[in-house]
């Protein structure tokens, strides 16, 4: 059984020390957090696990073989490299870093140290986007040229990012995992009303190889609560909204298609194609624990990790540019 330490019982903490707790194959060993109320809060849930308030006691004072870092995305960097220089496998929250360096020093050890490092990317996990991902490589869409996603609500703010890097992380990891090409560039804009210099509103667009393209449109300034997605193909299209508590995918048989005319370049017919919709039959599985159970296979078995820091390497890339196309008020961002 392999012992498990938790740093950070905070929003999502809470969330991963069930997962952990609750699979066979680990044992919530510790929990460290910096807050006393936070810690209380999980002995009443976690009464055999060892509570720390001092991370240098955690690192040094506890057998650990594997950490799991869920604090903000600052100390990511710093608490994901003193674990891999212990010897522990990572856990890291998404996103992996603020800065592309890192990420890819994190990257490095973990391959020197042979240490598996994963990035908590969920959404990857999820029985929705996994149908969608056997969809796309079975060919049922055709070519996929756009991705268009909504992922909006009211708050919750945080203080030390803004909200590209909260909420446009999922849908960066979602399209890397669903159409795997080459970013080109980047642009973003967004709206700094609260005067604190955090972004509560963007919309990011992404070039991509291939004549393809994603809006990924984020805010934590709206009155309602949406998570919807909409991937277009040359065969069908997909529209994926992740609060419906059933049918969150559906299959539209609907599209265009052009007809070129030989005799006369200059004419064009657009043909409407509309047929049926369904709704596929999704795994019904909790998205976390599926990732843990891969995290667990890939520490026993040497499996590769499915959002491992390459993956989470890509993904800050695009969240690094976006970040610099704001603050210069949308001008184009080329990836290198």
């Amino acid at each position: 059984m392999l012992k498990i330490g938790l740093i950070g019982f905070g929003y999502w903490g809470p969330n991963l020390a069930r997962n952990f707790n609750q699979n066979p194959d680990l044992e919530l060993a510790a929990i460290c957090d910096n807050s006393s109320d936070r810690l209380t809060l999980a002995g009443k849930s976690f009464p055999e696990t060892k509570l720390l308030q001092d991370i240098d006691v955690f690192f040094n004072g506890t057998e650990l073989d594997v950490v799991a870092v869920a604090t903000p995305v600052a100390s990511h960097f710093y608490l994901a490299k003193r674990a891999l220089m212990s010897g522990r496998h990572v856990w890291v929250e998404k996103p992996i870093t603020d800065h592309v360096e890192q990420a890819e020093e994190l990257i490095g050890l973990a391959m020197k140290k042979n240490k598996v490092l994963l990035v908590d990317h969920t959404y990857v996990y999820s029985g929705a986007v996994r149908k969608i991902k056997e969809l796309i490589d079975k060919d049922e869409l055709g070519k996929v040229f756009y991705y268009d996603s909504t992922r909006m609500n009211l708050g919750l703010f945080h203080q030390d990012v803004n909200v590209i890097w909260d909420l446009a992380t999922h849908d960066i990891s979602i399209l890397d995992y669903l159409m795997p090409i080459k970013k080109v560039a980047v642009a973003a804009s967004g709206c700094f009303y609260l005067g604190n210099g955090i972004c509560p509103k963007s919309l990011l667009t992404i070039y991509m190889e291939s004549e393809t393209m994603a809006h990924i449109n984020v805010s934590w300034i709206s009155p309602v609560k949406m998570r919807q997605t909409l991937i277009g193909g040359t065969k069908k299209m997909v529209f994926y909204d992740d609060n419906e508590p059933s049918e969150k995918v559906k299959v539209y048989d609907k599209g265009i298609d052009f007809d070129f005319s030989k005799e006369d370049l200059y004419k064009l017919k657009v043909l409407y194609r509309v047929g049926d919709m369904r709704a596929p039959k999704l795994e019904n599985h909790e998205a976390l624990a599926l990732e843990t159970r891969h995290f667990v296979d890939c520490v026993l078995n040497g499996t590769k990790a499915l959002t491992d820091g390459e993956a989470a390497l890509e993904v800050v890339k695009v969240l690094v540019a976006a970040q610099k196309s704001l603050r210069s008020s949308g001008t184009l961002v080329k990836l290198e």
